[in-house]
């Protein structure tokens, strides 16, 4: 089945790797490692450190063919000549399937990181064995890791689509729009929301394309396509720093192939008729 939906362009876990989760009480010798510091992955000459009893935590996060694959938190990041990388900064270091079951390991790890404690009535947590769960020993308070939904509208007007940029792109890239879903929202209500409040449109014909995890650190892109309707581009100040019409012979710089932006665009670029 996994291997059919990747047929289809979306972004799944490998083929070949079926997830998984138990508390390990000592890193496992055979295990396909991914060994993280905080949010950063830890290479050492290009290639990914070995398994490490100083670990503070380990996971196995599934098997990838059979092989276990294990998640790994160190407390700091070892001397040099060990190099610390963030996930977006390894990728393309790192095979592609390796990448994204690295994502996987990064958002269990973000979790038992961050819900060390109760946010009812702020006692040490437990984990459980098992299941990716953390239980307040005090009052039963159960969390499980955090998931947040955005919404990502590609605008087409015509043969030109609408791509705007945030203060936080690197430098000269242009996206879809995006924005988190709120509280009793449902997608199609964030997506007229976001495109509305972000650059002053509305749209129409919202089409659903796909979606993707998005390790940064716990976020799930939800893409659709839709039509431009009305309106005059009005960049939200402090969110969208430029916004523009585009046609596929004047494209900006686009966000990396292995985004579901990137694969959006393209997408649409494919659907656009010739010009006249």
């Amino acid at each position: 089945m996994l291997a059919v939906l990747e047929g289809l362009g979306l972004s799944m876990l490998p083929d070949g790797f079926v997830p998984g989760y138990r508390w390990l009480a000592a890193p496992l010798a055979d295990a396909l490692t991914l060994p993280f510091a905080g949010d950063a992955l830890l290479f050492e000459q290009g290639l990914l450190l070995p398994a490490l009893p100083q670990a503070s935590l380990s996971l196995l996060v599934g098997h990838y063919h059979g092989r276990p694959v294990q998640a790994l938190a160190l407390p700091q990041v070892p001397a040099l000549p060990v190099q610390a990388l963030g996930l977006r900064q390894s990728h393309g270091l790192i095979e592609d399937g390796l990448w994204l079951m690295a994502g996987r390991a990064s958002q269990l790890l973000t979790f038992h990181r961050t819900q060390a404690f109760c946010g009812v009535c702020g006692s040490a947590t437990d984990a459980l064995p098992d299941e990716a769960c953390r239980v307040c020993p005090t009052c039963d308070h159960r969390v499980w890791p955090r998931v947040s939904p955005a919404v990502m509208v590609l605008i087409r007007r015509g043969r030109e689509l609408l791509l705007a940029r945030s203060p936080q792109f690197k430098a000269g890239v242009y996206s879809a729009l995006a924005g988190f879903v709120e509280p009793g929202e449902t997608l199609e209500a964030c997506a007229h929301r976001e495109v509305y409040e972000e650059v002053g449109l509305r749209i129409g014909n919202l089409r659903w394309f796909g979606s993707q995890s998005w390790p940064f650190p716990h976020s799930l892109m939800l893409a659709f396509l839709a039509d431009y309707v009305e309106g005059e581009i009005v960049p939200q100040p402090g969110e969208i720093e430029d916004a523009a019409w585009f046609t596929p012979e004047a494209l900006p710089d686009l966000p990396s192939r292995g985004s579901i932006a990137y694969r959006l665009i393209q997408a649409a670029l494919a659907e656009l008729p010739a010009p006249r």
